[in-house]
């Protein structure tokens, strides 16, 4: 048995659309963001951070999206370089730049939609942070502007990566990036993609389709 625990939209989504891509059956255990349940002892104790994802498999459960996706690549597919292929290296280094940027997205959140009043939100830090994430994007873009992927055919790494993409055009103009807007709409157009969303329903965090940087 696997069993996914998941917030709609959260980085969660990544394991589960890899979960779909490897044709693993899942369960999955849906939380929320605002009524408690991730501060509960229940769920602590399968993720200290009180954040999604957890994974229960294999008699344990496993926390954070990178970890859950390379256990998941090392014991029940690829869609990864085998340690000690020449792409190794580059696998890794895209996987886990994924959460960099995504910490920067998750700051953009907080600055546009979760911090109550919204006098307490900063003008100067969410100006930092939008440049921040351009300058994260600028290697993406130029990595995407030499092929298909990131490692040239689907990998892990997509899955990781590509959950990012929604969030990064709520704040930056598609038209600036067109290699990441073309490979945003072909990770969409996959067809595990597709279930995942389908399984796990869409996110509702986002109340515009765009988020302007504030003046000041």
């Amino acid at each position: 048995m696997i069993r996914l625990h998941h917030v709609p939209g959260s980085r969660s989504f990544r394991v589960l659309w890899l979960l779909e891509e490897l044709g693993l059956p899942v369960e999955l255990r849906l939380w929320s963001l605002t009524d408690g349940g991730l501060r509960s002892a229940e769920f602590r104790a399968l993720s200290p951070g009180a954040r999604v994802p957890a994974l229960e498999i294999d008699g344990r459960a496993i926390f954070e999206s990178g970890a859950i996706v390379e256990y998941l690549c090392e014991t029940r597919g690829r869609l990864a370089p085998a340690p000690g292929a020449p792409d190794r290296a580059d696998f890794l280094e895209w996987l886990h730049y994924a959460e960099t940027q995504a910490t920067i997205l998750q700051n953009l959140n907080f600055h546009h939609i979760f911090l109550r009043p919204e006098s307490a939100r900063s003008v100067a830090m969410t100006r930092l942070d939008t440049r921040r994430l351009a300058l994260s994007l600028q290697a993406l873009e130029t990595r995407l502007e030499q092929r298909d992927w990131l490692l040239g055919d689907f990998s892990a790494a997509d899955c990781m990566m590509g959950f990012n993409t929604d969030a990064i055009f709520r704040f930056l103009a598609r038209a600036d990036y067109p290699a990441t807007a073309a490979y945003c709409a072909r990770a969409a157009a996959r067809p595990a993609f597709g279930r995942a969303l389908a399984r796990g329903g869409a996110s509702t965090i986002y109340g515009a389709d765009f988020y302007e940087m504030p003046d000041g």
